[in-house]
């Protein structure tokens, strides 16, 4: 048995980043991210289901969604698989954030700023840049200044962070390297520079797992491995390469309707297998892609 958790399950990830009595290990690595940008003392988790005002309308859950003392809201994503219209979906969550934060009356249209980040846990296709940290803001497009400050996005594509353990200079360096390679370690590095990463080892340690916990985790991993299978399996029979190929040359719009079609239902089985297992329904929101209508729906 691994000495640490999979940091990159559902359940692993919010119990890293996303509850009160882990929240340190998030300003931490949050104050690390945005370095010399702002210093970030506390945060208040938000309820990660943002419900929609009327049934037509779609449900959104995060993995983690907090404010900080100053007013920012932050979303953090964690995003096994390649997915059709992943930074779409990255605007849409932005998007729904801001909008919420209109007040009934009159009002300034003043907004506090809105971070998204996600940690993308696949290798990106052709049309995203070839690095691990990419930052977007609203900027100007000639002088590329800062147009506003009140959106912006940070994508760090794991598999593009290559850094060895004694090749990581910088504390952010030593945050990323740790995560990517957790479920290998025998012992946390950089403990003796960085005194965060005792604690990240302690909250990690499959060994202080409850029982309840235990079976969280393996539910979530088994979910990961499930979806990782059924991405591969349509890898290996063409199914992702036609798909992107179609949407980049704009042809055969029956197939991809047909395969859509298919691949909700795949989508559906899953949901059934995982409610029958009592997981979460943030779980399997996250796992199939699948609204929280549906899956309430595939419950009753």
């Amino acid at each position: 048995m691994a000495r640490y958790i999979n940091p990159f399950s559902d359940w692993s990830f919010k119990r890293i980043f996303g509850q009160e009595y882990s929240k340190d290990l998030l300003i931490e690595f949050l104050n690390q991210l945005l370095l010399g940008e702002q210093h970030i003392t506390n945060v208040k988790f938000k309820d990660k289901e943002m419900l929609p005002e009327t049934k037509d309308q779609r449900g959104i859950i995060y993995d983690v969604f907090c404010t900080t003392d100053t007013g920012e809201h932050i979303i953090v994503e964690m995003q096994n698989k390649s997915q059709a219209y992943f930074i779409d979906r990255s605007l849409f969550y932005a998007s729904k954030t801001i909008v919420d934060q209109g007040v009934k009356g009159q009002w300034d249209y003043h907004l506090t700023p809105v971070y998204v980040i996600c940690f993308m846990n696949f290798d990106v296709d052709e049309n995203t840049p070839k690095k691990f940290r990419t930052d977007v803001v609203l900027a100007d497009k000639e002088s590329g200044e800062v147009y506003s400050n009140k959106i912006r996005f940070i994508y760090l594509v794991m598999p593009l962070f290559k850094k060895k353990e004694e090749e990581c200079n910088t504390f952010l360096d030593c945050w990323i390297y740790n995560l990517k390679h957790m479920e290998t370690l025998e012992k946390m590095p950089f403990e003796a520079q960085h005194k965060i990463f005792k604690r990240l080892a302690e909250i990690a340690d499959s060994k202080t797992l409850t029982k309840e916990e235990q079976e969280k985790y393996d539910n979530s991993m088994m979910v990961m491995w499930d979806n990782y299978a059924v991405y591969k399996h349509a890898e290996e029979k063409g199914i992702i390469k036609g798909e992107a190929k179609g949407r980049a040359e704009g042809r055969a719009e029956g197939r991809a309707e047909g395969r859509a079609e298919g691949e909700k239902e795949k989508a559906k089985e899953i949901a059934l297998k995982l409610l029958a297992l009592n997981t979460p329904m943030d779980i399997i929101f996250q796992s199939t892609g699948l609204s929280i209508e549906e899956i309430k729906k595939l419950k009753s």
